[in-house]
């Protein structure tokens, strides 16, 4: 779930404190990440025309129960659903609900974020829905990789821009925009912590990335403007001229030789390798 960006730094710093992880807690990360990235493996595959995004958000609700965890979505700050499903112009932070139903050509974002023993795992992936156009597989495809950029870019000594940097040097040249007015986050015991990670920026910028600290990059790119507003239910954010984004997310902690990833999914690889 993603954080809207801070306008006054300042007035924040005193609220929370970067997510650093220990070695002896990053069991814990690694199971609550696993199984996040369990309940995208399940739910993924039932995405399908037809569908409701009320019936997605059921579905999230009964695998977290079922695994002893908790939603971290729900009742967040009056957010009321167990995920968010964010529906081809949607940025972030889609309200599910009963109406809502997918269709062919859709591309939908879904956001999970369970807690289990105290920690949690926050991911996301976005799916097509049947067959969808050219245009939104490269969009889907663009951003995905850009994740990738992302954390490759992670290293200790190095800063949050770097990331920022390698994913919008890798995005806006293939003609998409990167979205600023949300960002990742640190994470780990805590939903929302420092430090606050942008998905553009300059190089060697940024707060320092050490060992243990734990945030989520989670790029959202958009097919037009990098703009986007707020809907009226104070949650759904949505591009400013209707045009389709997408967004893909992982939690991850900085090591002493690199990074680990805690929400891979079952089959996943990095696309940068192959």
């Amino acid at each position: 779930m993603i954080r809207l960006k801070r306008k006054d730094k300042k007035s924040n710093r005193s609220a929370t404190s970067a997510s650093i992880v220990t070695p002896e807690e990053r069991p814990k990360m690694r199971a609550a990440g696993a199984l996040a990235a369990e309940i995208l493996d399940k739910v993924g595959p039932l995405i399908e025309p037809g569908v409701t995004t009320a019936q997605i958000d059921q579905l999230v609700h009964e695998l977290t129960e079922a695994a002893g965890a908790t939603s971290a979505p729900y009742g967040y700050k009056g957010f009321p659903a167990h995920c968010c499903t964010s529906l081809n112009d949607v940025v972030c932070h889609g309200i599910p609900d009963e109406k809502r139903v997918l269709k062919e050509g859709d591309i939908i974002n879904l956001d999970v974020t369970p807690i289990l023993d105290g920690y949690y795992g926050d991911t996301s992936r976005t799916f097509p829905v049947g067959e969808v156009s050219p245009l939104a597989r490269e969009l889907v495809g663009v951003t995905y990789e850009a994740l990738w950029k992302g954390i490759a870019a992670v290293r200790p000594g190095g800063r949050v821009g770097d990331i920022g940097h390698a994913i919008q040097s890798f995005v806006e040249p293939r003609g998409f925009s990167v979205v600023r007015q949300f960002t990742g986050h640190g994470i780990a015991t805590a939903f929302h912590t420092k430090p606050e990670v942008l998905h553009y920026g300059k190089p060697d910028t940024g707060d320092l990335l050490q060992p243990g600290t734990c945030f989520t990059i989670e790029p959202m790119i958009n097919i037009g403007e990098w703009r986007c507003q707020i809907l009226d239910d104070g949650w759904t954010a949505v591009t400013v001229d209707g045009k389709l984004s997408a967004q893909f997310e992982h939690t991850l902690v900085v090591t002493e030789s690199g990074v680990e990833i805690f929400t891979l999914g079952k089959d996943e690889r990095n696309p940068l390798c192959d």
